[in-house]
């Protein structure tokens, strides 16, 4: 925090704004003193009417809070003033109403057309009481919460409440079929109510995915306030940035050091003031570990404002998703699981591997066939790449590639490694290495299929840790080597946000919390979502 000039009394709580964010000026109230470019109150007199259409655009600078809100101050009724439930701001209520009436459009649309679409197949007559059920699934989502799902979160990724939508199929599917006699002219039969159950589940990811985008594109981004650290603002900012302008971090707010009251409360009140001013929607809280009843003061602030809260706990950075929340008579606790997989989840995955290997290699056995053939005609050497990775438990393994390079490009690296764009592993996005046939290649992705062969063998998975060279791997020491614990895979997390660009530190995470979140849905999640991210070329 800088030093404040002289008259100005510095404040616990401080502020910054991202660079280039631009936000409104100060409330109606205090128009008549603006802010100076370095922060601090600018001589009092009346503001211009041009000026007070202006808006302006902030440094990245830590500043006392007083002097960035306009010199607000706070009587010592507000320092004690109750913590009144909030009135919600209509701006969220707003943003929250386009999502679920979205949402319940998108479930009447996909449940219409998933009866009409099979009764058609199947030869039956849609009976015109039929229509009366389509307010139950719009019953059956509200009772187990997926309207509700949209305004707690920040990422709406509609791949993530597939679990949930597959219920509510399988339920659908049960009404259907119980009031089967009504519904329809004749009996649909077993194949029909089938194919009905895993129509409706499609159609309901679809319809919900373009509600969702729909809903983002009549609502503007969800400007985010965050409340903690300033490294832990910076991730924040990049990472709501990667979602693709539908969040932005607006501004940042430091819990109070020390346990003195008033600066809580004074704080407390400041956050009111600069949701109002900045319009906040969501007021992001990372929990302060040596002092957990300011974080709880905070929390129950946030709520107060009307906007909505999520928290940033660190914890989650080491247990991941693998918590189950505990009710002691009262008491919450959480409960981790073991890291790894157990030995019948390890079984599961294996058995999902083989299926999933031996069903696309014999599907695109042509498309590798044909793909041999237009290296081999493009250049000189084998079709097949062969380079020895790291696997499970730190052995060694003969990874498979299509070869993308000319035949010396391993002699060739050392003369391109001051051009490496990536943090602790070796990637240039336009390599010279790479021939007219393998650039098509790697643009696609389609030079690991033959790691197919990999996975059959038990060597990698579907999906798991990125397989280093040994020189990448030799840069990971300590418990980060944990990572090792499952066999690595063609795909993972690191895959989906683009593997060129992840740093090697980030990628360790990445792998960690794969391993100790596990579970089969995380891995068919995750191979839905390379297929998009491989087509869009996002890792490149």
């Amino acid at each position: 925090m800088p030093d404040s000039p002289a008259g100005v009394k510095p404040n616990h709580a401080g502020m910054i704004y991202p660079p280039a964010v631009e936000f409104d000026r100060l409330a109606p109230q205090d128009r008549s003193r603006p802010v100076s470019q370095s922060g601090l109150e600018a001589p009092q007199g009346r503001a211009t009417e041009s000026t007070e259409r202006r808006r302006w655009r902030r440094p990245r600078l830590a500043i006392p809070f007083a002097g960035l809100a306009g010199g607000f101050g706070l009587t010592h009724g507000e320092l004690e003033r109750p913590i009144r439930e909030p009135n919600q701001r209509v701006d969220v209520k707003r943003r929250d109403a386009a999502f679920r009436r979205s949402l319940a459009v998108a479930d009447l649309v996909a449940t219409g057309l998933a009866a009409l679409a099979v009764t058609m197949l199947a030869h039956r007559a849609l009976e015109p009481v039929a229509l009366l059920g389509l307010p139950l699934v719009v019953l059956s989502g509200k009772l187990v919460g997926s309207y509700d799902r949209d305004e707690l979160i920040v990422n709406k990724a509609t791949i993530d409440e597939a679990p949930r939508l597959f219920q509510l199929a399988t339920l659908y599917t049960l009404l259907f079929s119980l009031l089967e006699g009504e519904f329809v002219s004749a009996p649909l039969g077993a194949l029909a109510l089938t194919l009905l159950w895993a129509t409706m589940f499609v159609f309901a990811l679809l319809a919900r995915g373009a509600g969702r985008r729909i809903a983002q594109a009549v609502t503007p981004a969800e400007r985010c306030l965050f409340v903690g650290t300033e490294g832990s603002g910076e991730r924040l900012r990049s990472k709501l940035g990667a979602l693709g302008g539908r969040a932005e971090l607006v501004g940042r707010m430091s819990i109070p050091d020390g346990g003195d009251r008033s600066d809580v409360a004074e704080a407390a009140g400041v956050l009111h003031r600069v949701v109002q001013e900045l319009r906040v929607h969501r007021v992001v809280i990372e929990p302060s570990e040596p002092q957990p009843q300011t974080t709880l003061d905070f929390v129950r602030e946030a709520k107060s404002t009307g906007a909505r809260v999520s928290l940033l706990p660190r914890i989650l950075e080491v247990v991941g998703s693998s918590i189950e929340v505990d009710d002691v008579d009262g008491l919450t606790l959480l409960g981790v699981r073991q890291f790894g997989l157990s030995r019948s989840s390890a079984i599961v995955k294996r058995c999902f591997d083989v299926a999933g290997a031996s069903v696309l290699l014999a599907l695109l056995a042509p498309l590798l066939g044909a793909l041999i053939l237009l290296i081999r005609l493009d250049s000189r050497g084998s079709a097949i790449y062969r380079q020895t990775r790291i696997g499970r438990g730190g052995r060694p393994f003969t990874m498979l590639k299509l070869r993308t390079m000319v035949e010396n490009a391993d002699a060739l690296k050392s003369q391109l490694r001051a051009r490496n764009e990536a943090l602790g592993l070796f990637k240039i996005a336009d390599d010279p290495r790479l021939t007219r046939v393998g650039r098509m290649l790697r643009r696609f992705s389609v030079d690991e299929l033959p790691q197919l062969v990999n996975v059959l063998r038990g060597e990698m998975s579907l999906v798991g840790p990125r397989p280093l060279v040994s020189d990448d791997d030799a840069q990971i020491t300590g418990l980060d080597r944990r990572r090792l614990y499952l066999t690595p895979g063609m795909t993972g997390r690191w895959q989906i946000l683009g593997s060129a660009r992840v740093p090697l530190a980030e990628m360790i995470k990445l792998d960690y919390l794969y391993v100790t979140g596990w579970s089969l849905w995380s891995d068919v999640k995750i191979l839905l979502r390379t297929v998009p991210y491989v087509l869009a070329r996002r890792g490149m």
